[in-house]
């Protein structure tokens, strides 16, 4: 296997580790999938950003997560190295957020903490700055589109991945309008590619 894992220790509630978690799963855009015969966690797609999965686990007070993206040939990355590194950068920036996340300090003094439900105000995964990266490439690939195709694929594809991420922040539609003008660049970028080449044959 190929993947990157932690073991966190933490020495908090379950309950407050599966509320994180879950918030985590839900903003990601994550739902329970398959991997291989393994119950795990996926995102993504397999066209514009690849598949990315994760599972996780709490026993006595240790958080043990492992993360890898669908890799060529049906294999497993991991989240280090430059092959894969647009795929693999945003998705380990997005789990080191999760584990600051969930260091936090919980308030004291609430006895229902340790209840079925979270009664205290606690931090969660922001994926706001994911929204305002999304919309900045989107811009960026329509741009570089019309001057360097390669160059408008490439950032519509690190917008796409980041859209989906902030789609569940309160930046939403600035997710949205960044996927949209993402999936525009790629139009424009792939049709103004293959008409430079008609052009250069006839």
């Amino acid at each position: 296997m190929a993947r990157f894992t932690k073991d966190l220790t933490l020495n908090k509630p379950e309950n407050f580790v599966e509320f994180v978690m879950n918030d985590y799963l839900q903003k990601n855009k994550f739902s329970m999938s398959d991997w291989k015969g393994e119950p795990a966690y996926r995102a993504g797609d397999a066209m514009m950003e690849g598949y990315k999965f994760l599972k996780w686990s709490y026993e006595n007070g240790v958080l043990h997560v492992e993360a890898w993206l669908k890799g060529s040939f049906g294999g497993e990355w991991n989240l280090e190295g430059f092959v894969g590194c647009m795929q693999k950068k945003p998705y380990k920036e997005s789990l080191e957020q999760l584990f600051t996340v969930l260091q936090q300090d919980i308030p004291e003094g609430d006895e229902n903490i340790l209840e079925n439900t979270i009664s205290v105000p606690v931090q969660t995964v922001d994926n706001t700055g994911a929204a305002t990266q999304a919309l900045l490439f989107g811009i960026l690939s329509v741009v570089l589109a019309f001057i360097i195709p390669l160059f408008g694929i490439l950032f519509a594809c690190l917008g796409y991945a980041r859209a989906r991420m902030g789609s569940g922040s309160s930046k939403a539609k600035q997710a949205n309008i960044g996927k949209i003008l993402c999936i525009i660049g790629i139009v424009v970028s792939v049709a103004l590619w293959v008409l430079n080449i008609i052009l250069s044959v006839l």
